[in-house]
């Protein structure tokens, strides 16, 4: 085993080392994560296992940017826990996915534009998404039954049924201001954290590296612990992590495809919705759907069965709130399409609409966004290896 008793005197032994500050970090947290990345870089023992380790080796000094981009750039596979030699008992209480994982969670309030509201739904995240959901549900079901009971719950059929609840303009309005507001909060965020890692813009001109961040992140490469898979319930690897992201991840693909198809049907072909079991906006969303009940059914139940050690500083209460809304939104739009011909469509409308509504207005709080920085991340990284080879060739 490497002798590694000089840390002492420069990265402390236990977590926040012996000094117990920030040491020059924004918060208590990123200063652990600098003296386990000083530990690490030290070892490079798992630089084979994901992306975090060569992209840290590239640096000798880690400022806040930096740590919020490997810990973004972290897959949470768990696999350096287990390889790593000074992990806990040990003095130096090495545990990178912990302590990368509260990066992670200060990240997304520490970017998130309103900052007011990051913090609020982080502490009460499924109830502000519930609450939402049933407060749009109930305005829309209430409006409707006080202007024409029978119309809610009637019996609606054929090629614009559901605009006899609600009109398609008013509808298009309401969402499309949901939608408005998601993007914009969600672009001022990942501009942030763009800006804080220190890559210029031109890195996203760079076609290799989008390209190759895309492949990664569409794979999933890095969640697999170096090629063994990700450590769950123990020391033994398993995929069914990365399959229930994937699930979740196409399952949500499928779902937006289902619905640009819907409004190309409408304002290009004249089609009303709702559309037979045939056309391509059901069959997408059907499948789709399905992978949003597989999913995130499959990841909470990992969330679970995961060994306690793995756990630590993962925000249960963001993570929890969002695959539940997916599930929700899953569960209404699929009973919506199986009911649609009965007397339940006018309520189960209106249910449906307010967890959609819910999700677009909380997605930039929550864990949605960290898949935009891990994508960035990535692209980042792949740009990194891009320079590193091309020095290298040069010598």
């Amino acid at each position: 085993m490497t002798d590694f008793a000089f840390l002492r005197e420069t990265v402390g032994a236990g977590p926040a080392g012996t000094a117990g500050s920030t040491a020059g970090h924004a918060t208590a947290v990123l200063a652990e994560a600098d003296r386990l990345m000083t530990v690490c870089n030290s070892c490079r023992y798992c630089e084979g296992l994901c992306a975090v380790f060569p992209a840290m080796e590239m640096r000798r000094s880690f400022l806040d940017g930096d740590l919020n981009y490997l810990a973004n750039l972290c897959h949470n596979c768990g696999a350096c826990y287990y390889d790593c030699q000074f992990s806990p008992p040990h003095e130096y209480a090495v545990h990178v996915p912990a302590t990368l994982a509260q990066v992670r969670t200060e990240s997304y309030a520490h970017y998130a534009w309103p900052q007011a509201f990051s913090g609020a739904f982080a502490r009460n995240g499924l109830f502000i998404a519930l609450a939402l959901a049933l407060a749009v549900a109930g305005f829309i079901a209430g409006f409707v039954a006080w202007t024409d009971p029978a119309v809610l719950f009637g019996v609606h059929t054929g090629p614009g049924a559901f605009y006899r609840l609600m009109p398609h303009n008013t509808m298009v309005a309401i969402f499309g201001l949901a939608s408005l507001y998601c993007l914009i909060a969600m672009g001022m965020s990942v501009r942030a954290f763009w800006r804080d890692i220190g890559e210029p813009d031109s890195t996203l001109r760079d076609p290799g590296s989008l390209w190759q961040a895309l492949k990664d992140a569409g794979s999933l490469r890095h969640l697999d612990g170096g090629g063994t898979g990700c450590m769950s319930d123990g020391e033994r690897p398993s995929d069914r992590r990365r399959l229930y992201h994937h699930m979740t991840f196409y399952g949500f693909m499928l779902c937006f495809a289902a619905t640009s198809a819907a409004t190309l049907y409408h304002y290009l072909m004249g089609m009303q919705a709702p559309y037979p079991w045939y056309d391509l906006p059901v069959l997408l969303g059907t499948a789709g759907g399905i992978g949003l009940i597989i999913g995130p059914i499959g990841l909470l139940a990992e969330k679970w069965r995961r060994d306690p050690e793995l756990r630590e500083g993962t925000p249960y209460a963001m993570d929890v709130a969002f695959l539940l809304m997916l599930l929700l939104t899953s569960a209404t739009g699929l009973a919506l399409l199986v009911l649609r011909a009965t007397p339940a469509m006018g309520m189960l409308l209106a249910l449906h609409l307010g967890v959609v509504f819910a999700l677009f207005v909380t997605m930039p709080y929550g864990k949605f966004v960290h898949g935009i920085y891990r994508y960035l991340a990535l692209v980042r990284a792949a740009k990194e290896r891009h320079r590193e080879l091309a020095a290298a060739s040069k010598q």
